[in-house]
């Protein structure tokens, strides 16, 4: 499965945690914002994900290489003018559309945390 990870954003609603770093890299009981994303999606059995990237891009690219990707597949979408969640998302879509056979896609916020069973939805379609 796969999935995108949106993390363009400025992150203003997390400020003043966003005024050096973005908002994929706040932590969050010691961990990454990403981090914690990139874990629960691998957990779901995602194995190639897309970051779009825009506030301080080069921090997340960083971050990615000194932690190898996370052992996963990951792409990283810059946007060089914030496209919004619609825009992200259809830039992105060659991604999800190289292989037509392809299942369903997630489409995750960098900054939303959850307790939901991502497989448990794919699996029942919603």
């Amino acid at each position: 499965m796969k999935a995108m990870i949106l993390a363009a954003g400025l992150g203003t609603r997390l400020r003043p945690l966003t005024d050096d770093r973005p908002k994929a890299l706040v932590e969050l009981a010691g961990r990454t914002l990403l981090d914690i994303t990139l874990s629960r999606l691998r957990s779901f059995g995602v194995r190639e994900v897309i970051i779009n990237v825009h506030h301080r891009a080069e921090m997340i690219v960083e971050y990615l290489k000194k932690n190898d990707n996370f052992g996963m597949g990951i792409e990283v979408s810059r946007e060089e003018i914030l496209l919004d969640t619609g825009g992200g998302l259809k830039k992105a879509a060659y991604f999800f559309l190289r292989d037509p056979a392809e299942q369903p896609f997630i489409v995750h916020n960098v900054d939303v945390i959850s307790t939901i069973d991502l497989a448990l939805r794919a699996a029942s379609g919603s």
